[in-house]
């Protein structure tokens, strides 16, 4: 049977949820004092030309700062990144968001999504009010990388620069450039609006997509705790006292160098493991994985961040 022919014009659709990239400030000079998620997504796209053969459509899922990001909001941009995808006619999606949680939202929707065509997305360092806002740019990037042919998986967009949602990582508090790749390096860049890849684009098998596409909450409670010089069990022996309706499902240790936790905070995490509640081990270095050892009592989270190690193990107790 042959394959259908493609639309004459394919859409990207853009998912707003706020952040500084629609944030607004009361001096065009300020790019600090602003307040974020004020500017809607269809604003953002007003000034944006979109590539030849691509109509853009803007859709407004949340409007918060991404620090304050939250699980049902993760769930509804799933839900409407499986909407738009499934659409014959959509060529990508891109998620205009917030700097400080960008990452959790791309190695959530990677873990849950596995898209076949590309999920983008993208922010900025400076408010929209800017007198010189870097949202415009990294926004028409996006939109390049959505419409490119062949694209695919969740990635992320800034300064140019495109990034897989497994390895993307912000690494600065005000540079423009502030996302880095660690050792797996980024995917590709964008230039004058065509991409240059230097790596495959992303792919995930997502075997939890059904379950956090519809879970009702609360979802399973994961706090991180970190390891540190001086560091006690307290923080966990609290944790396990609390008896909170949430009770405390699992633990990501923040570990120093490789997968290392000092003594004290280790003997409670051991603890905390033998009655139950699921503790992985995640490297506080910004580049490197977990090289595990055959006595190792507590596992591992390989090359994860420990924000991402507490989103795959949230995932995989939500599957049990």
């Amino acid at each position: 049977m042959a394959n259908s022919p493609l639309p004459e014009v394919r859409r990207v659709v853009v998912l707003g949820t706020g952040g500084t990239i629609a944030g607004r400030a009361s001096s065009s000079g300020d790019n600090i004092g602003y307040t974020a998620g004020q500017v809607d997504v269809a604003d953002l796209l007003g000034s944006i030309e979109a590539p030849e053969g691509i109509a853009l459509l803007a859709e407004q899922v949340a409007q918060v700062d991404s620090k304050d990001m939250a699980f049902d909001i993760w769930q509804k941009l799933a839900q409407r990144c499986v909407h738009w995808l499934a659409q014959p006619d959509v060529a990508g999606v891109v998620i205009t968001h917030g700097t400080d949680t960008l990452e959790e939202t791309a190695f959530f929707l990677h873990s849950v999504l596995a898209p076949a065509k590309p999920v983008v997305l993208t922010c900025a360092m400076r408010p929209a009010t800017a007198l010189s806002p870097d949202g415009p740019q990294n926004v028409r990037d996006a939109i390049a990388v959505a419409a490119t042919a062949g694209a695919q998986g969740v990635t992320a967009v800034c300064a140019g620069t495109v990034h897989s949602a497994v390895d993307v990582q912000k690494v600065h508090t005000y540079r423009l450039d502030a996302f880095a790749s660690g050792d797996a390096g980024p995917i590709g860049y964008v230039e004058e609006g065509a991409v240059r890849r230097v790596r495959e684009w992303p792919t995930s098998s997502s075997r939890q997509a059904s379950k956090a596409l519809s879970a009702p909450g609360p979802w399973p409670r994961v706090e991180i705790v970190m390891s540190h010089a001086g560091a006690s069990g307290a923080i966990i022996d609290a944790l396990l006292r609390e008896g909170a309706e949430e009770p405390v499902r699992g633990l990501v240790l923040a570990t120093t160098g490789n997968g290392t936790v000092h003594q004290a905070l280790e003997a409670a995490a051991l603890k905390a493991q033998d009655t139950g509640i699921a503790v992985l081990r995640a490297t506080r270095c910004t580049s490197g994985r977990i090289l595990p050892k055959p006595d190792d009592r507590l596992r591992d989270a390989g090359a994860l961040t420990p924000v991402k190690a507490r989103i795959a193990l949230m995932l995989e107790l939500l599957g049990k």
